[in-house]
């Protein structure tokens, strides 16, 4: 698997801001990656050391487009726990 392409975007909400105070970083990442290739692809990234990840598949929701109900895409959640002292500047806004 292709590790740039395994990070899709960040996630940004106020439960992984909280989160990335204590060092867990959260990512939208591809459906198919495994732990390992998600660590892989963190610290090839943002060249920290990864201790722990923590993967869920999330399944999109039902909205309406008129009449009709859609489904949007399911997607997979990443929780990435770095090493004790070590940051992403994406998070922090520098």
């Amino acid at each position: 698997m292709i590790l740039s392409k395994i990070l899709i975007r960040p996630l940004v909400t106020e439960k992984s801001t909280i989160l990335g105070e204590n060092g867990r970083y959260v990512f939208e990442v591809e459906k198919s990656a495994t732990k390992k290739d998600i660590a892989k692809a963190v610290e090839e990234a943002f060249n920290v050391h990864v201790v722990k990840v923590n993967t869920m598949n999330v399944s999109g929701k039902v909205k309406r487009y008129g009449r009709r109900p859609s489904k949007q895409p399911d997607w997979k959640k990443a929780i990435v726990l770095l090493q004790s002292g070590e940051t992403i500047q994406l998070f922090e806004g520098a």
